[in-house]
C-alpha cells in the first residue's frame, strides 16, 4: 500500500471549465500565472528600479544587489525546509502563503528609505518566491507529468519569462508618469490576484489524488510507433530515487554544480543588464526594450526547449543553452551600440529559455516525482553556495573599476564550467537486483 496515497480521492474543482481536458494543464495554468506575478523578485525586473532607486536615494550598485544575494540565500535555505512537507501533502499552501508575503515585501518596498528596508523586504520577497512560488510550481507540474514534462515545464517556466517581458514596460510607464514607489504599489496587488487566487483555487498535489494518471494516461495505454522504441518516459514510466539514493550518484553532484554555475550568471546578468547599458549612454527607454527582448525570446525558446526535452534529454538542451551564454557574455563585453545590445538580448534571452526549462526538469527526469521535493530541497541549500554572490561580486566590480567587463568575463568562465559538468553528468541507472 502506497503510505503517500490519500484517504479518499479529492474531486476536480469545479472553477475548472474544461471538463474533457487532462486536469494537469489547469496545473500548468495556475503555475503560469504565479510565476509571471512572482517575477518582481527576478533580477530584470528588480533591474528597472536599479537606476532610479540609486539615483534616488543615493545607495551604490553593491548595496542594492546584496538583497539579491540576501533573498537567494535565504530562499535556498528555505527551500530545503518545504521540500518534503511538498513531497507530502503538495504545494498549495506553500504557495498561497508565499504569494501573500510577496505583495507584503513588495508593498514595504514602495516606502523604503534604508538599506536595510530593502535587504529586508527584497530579500523576503525573493526568498519566499524562490521556496514558495518557483519551487512550488515545480513540483506541482513535475508530479503531473511524465510523457509530457518537458512542455509542460516549458508552459509554467514561460510564465516567468512574460512578466519579465511584460512588466519592464508597464514600470517604465508608471516610473515616467509617478515614481518607482507606485510601481511596487502595482506589483503588490498585482502578486495578491495573481499567485494566492489560482494557486489556492487550482493547484493540487499529484493525480492520483484525483483517480488520475500522470499525463492523463494509463502506462499500459500508451500508443506504440511501428520501428520505434520507446523510452521509459515516453511510455509513462520512470525510476523513483530516494534522497540517499540519488545522493550516490556522481550525476546529482554534478547537476547542483551546473544550476549553482548557472544561477550564478543569469541572475547576476538579469540584474545589472539594463544599468550596464544606461551607464553606456543609452536611454532608458532603450534600455528597457533590451530587457523586453531578451524576456520575450526566453518565452519562445522555453517552449521551444520544453517541446525538445519530451524528445532527447534534458542534459544535451542544458548543454546547449550554457554555450548560449557564453556566446551572450562575449557579445555583452563588446556591446557598445544598440544593435549589438539587441543581438546579447536575443542569444542571452535563448540561453535564459533553455535553462527555465533544463532547471526545472533536470533533477526531476533524473531521480523521478515520488520523491523529488526531498531531492531539490537538499540541492538547494549546496547550488546556493555559489549563485546568490553573482549580483554582488557584479555590483561591487562596478563600483571599483566603474563598468562591468571583469563580472561579465567571470561569467563566460562560468558558462564554460556549466557546460563541462553537464557533459559528465551522465543519467544514472539503478543497479539490477541479482
Amino acid at each position: 500500500m502506497n503510505p503517500d496515497a490519500p484517504k479518499s480521492l479529492s474531486p476536480i474543482p469545479r472553477a475548472w471549465p474544461f471538463k474533457n481536458v487532462y486536469y494537469g494543464w489547469g496545473i500548468v495554468a495556475s503555475a503560469m500565472v504565479s510565476t509571471f506575478a512572482s517575477a518582481p523578485m527576478f533580477g530584470p525586473v528588480l533591474g528597472i528600479f536599479v537606476k532610479p532607486i540609486g539615483d534616488d536615494l543615493g545607495w551604490s550598485r553593491a548595496t542594492i544587489a546584496l538583497a539579491f544575494t540576501i533573498g537567494t540565500l535565504t530562499g535556498t535555505l528555505l527551500s530545503a525546509a518545504v521540500g518534503v512537507y511538498m513531497d507530502r501533502h503538495g504545494a498549495r499552501a506553500i504557495m498561497v502563503i508565499s504569494g501573500m508575503i510577496v505583495a507584503t515585501c513588495l508593498l514595504g518596498m514602495a516606502m523604503m528609505t534604508e538599506p536595510w528596508h530593502h535587504w529586508l523586504f527584497f530579500g523576503g520577497g525573493r526568498a519566499v518566491a524562490i521556496a514558495g512560488t518557483q519551487f512550488g510550481t515545480t513540483i506541482a507540474v513535475a508530479n503531473w507529468f511524465i510523457r509530457r514534462r518537458g512542455r509542460a515545464m516549458g508552459f509554467a517556466g514561460a510564465g516567468l519569462r512574460v512578466g519579465q517581458a511584460v512588466l519592464p514596460l508597464m514600470l517604465y510607464a508608471i516610473i515616467a508618469a509617478w515614481t518607482w514607489r507606485q510601481g511596487f504599489v502595482a506589483l503588490s496587488a498585482l502578486a495578491l490576484v495573481f499567485i494566492v487566487v489560482p494557486s489556492f483555487v487550482y493547484i493540487r498535489r499529484r493525480p492520483e489524488d484525483m483517480g488520475l494518471y500522470p499525463d492523463g494516461i494509463a502506462p499500459d495505454e500508451t500508443p506504440q510507433t511501428p520501428g520505434r522504441t520507446q523510452t521509459n518516459a515516453q511510455r509513462g514510466i520512470e525510476e523513483s530515487w530516494t534522497l540517499r539514493e540519488a545522493i550516490r550518484t556522481r550525476a546529482l553532484w554534478l547537476v547542483v554544480l551546473a544550476t549553482g554555475g548557472t544561477l550564478f550568471v543569469n541572475g547576476s546578468v538579469n540584474l545589472h543588464a539594463v544599468a550596464n547599458f544606461q551607464d553606456q549612454g543609452m536611454h532608458q527607454g532603450l534600455a528597457v526594450t533590451i530587457t523586453t527582448i531578451f524576456a520575450t525570446t526566453s518565452v519562445v525558446a522555453t517552449f521551444g526547449f520544453g517541446i525538445l526535452t519530451d524528445r532527447i534529454h534534458v542534459r544535451y538542451g542544458s548543454m546547449a543553452a550554457s554555450l548560449l551564454y557564453l556566446a551572450a557574455m562575449v557579445i555583452i563585453i563588446n556591446a557598445h551600440t544598440y544593435p549589438m545590445a539587441v543581438l546579447f538580448a536575443i542569444v542571452f534571452g535563448a540561453a535564459n529559455g533553455g535553462w527555465t526549462t533544463g532547471e526545472r526538469l533536470l533533477l526531476a527526469n533524473y531521480f523521478g516525482r515520488r520523491h523529488l521535493g526531498a531531492i531539490r530541497g537538499f540541492a538547494a541549500p549546496l547550488r546556493g553556495t555559489v549563485s546568490p554572490f553573482g549580483a554582488v561580486i557584479a555590483g561591487l566590480i562596478y563600483d571599483r573599476t566603474g563598468n562591468y567587463n571583469q563580472a561579465f568575463f567571470m561569467f563566460a568562465i562560468m558558462s564554460l564550467l556549466v557546460f563541462i559538468a553537464m557533459f559528465l553528468a551522465v543519467p544514472p541507472q539503478k543497479p539490477v537486483a541479482k
